[in-house]
Parts: structure tokens; sequence; C-alpha cells
């Protein structure tokens, strides 16, 4: 891995390098390797997953040509939303103050309060100031209009539980044809 990432000094790079030309082995492990890390990026650049990622992901996403819809509803409040064929991630700027939060959950909940889905002990950096939430472009696609609420819940040692903040999504399906799923 540190061959592969560039992180070895250049003795050492040198003489992996001369192992990898008589050892079939290890540069079959190798080209594995690489084929795993070239999947892994993507899978990640596909916006297919929903997963909690950094500033810097999103500003990255941007600066190589990815189209990025972002939403970000005030603490409390809802936000108009929808996407587009041609978006390629969607993101939800959520903004929280997590200085006095350890573990924090993002659940997200229909408009009758019943939980759908749960991240717990999500990533978080207190002088963030928000949590930033890639939600699945294929999803959002496939979605019918629907409004859904994202809930940032910062859990103690006990397993006790307090609010931070609620942030409510009204999406509206705007690419044609049938849904791809309906909510119960």
């Amino acid at each position: 891995m540190d061959y592969w990432l560039a992180a070895l000094p250049s003795a050492a790079e040198e003489a992996v390098e001369e192992h990898l030309m008589t050892c079939d082995g290890c540069g079959d492990r190798l080209r594995e390797v690489i084929a795993l890390a070239e999947g892994l990026r993507a899978l990640a650049r596909s916006g297919s997953l929903q997963v909690v990622v950094s500033d810097l992901f999103v500003k990255h996403a941007a600066e190589t040509g990815l189209r990025v819809r972002e939403y970000a509803p005030p603490r409390g409040e809802g936000v108009q939303c929808t996407v587009a064929a041609d978006d390629d991630l969607l993101v939800a700027r959520l903004a929280v103050d997590l200085a006095t939060a350890s573990r924090v959950d993002l659940s997200w909940c229909d408009p009758r309060g019943i939980e759908h889905q749960r991240m717990a002990d999500i990533p978080i950096r207190a002088e963030a100031g928000s949590v930033i939430c890639q939600q699945s472009i294929t999803w959002a696609k496939a979605s019918p209009t629907a409004t859904m609420i994202a809930r940032l819940v910062s859990v103690d040692e006990k397993g006790e539980e307090r609010l931070l903040g609620e942030y409510t999504f009204h999406h509206t399906r705007t690419i044609p044809g049938p849904p791809g799923w309906e909510l119960p």
C-alpha cells in the first residue's frame, strides 16, 4: 500500500519495484489493490452512496466537473428540492452546533416521524459547524414527490438522545417516468 500511495522513501520504492519485477504473486496482489482502489473511487464518484462527506470532497467533486446539487435548509426549517437527470451528486448541508456532542447520529424520518434510516456515530468535526451528507443520486432520481426529515441527534454514553437539529426536505420529482419506489 505504501508503494501504491507513493509513501515510501526512494530507496525503499526502488527495492519494491525490483521485487515486483520478479515476483508474480506480489505483482498480482498489487494489481488487485489497484483494481479495488479504482472500484471504490468509481463508486464514490457515482454518487450512489449515502455517506457523510467533507467540504473538501464536495469542492473537489465540483472542481473535477461533477454536477453537484446542494441544499442547506436552516435548522428547524424546510427547503423545496429536486434533482435533474444530469446531476451527479446530491448534498445536504446541515448547519449545527457540534461543540458539546461526542457522538452524533443522522436519522431520516418521514413526515409522521417514523424513522426509515439511521446513520449511527457519523464522523463529525466540532469546529466545522455543519454535517454534510451525500444522498444517493440514484435513489433521488427514482424517488417520487415526497417529504423527508433529517434529524441530527447527539447520543451520550448512556444512550440518551438530544435533538441537535431537524431539517425538512420537500422533494419534487421532475424526471419523467414513474418513480422507482413509493413511501409506505
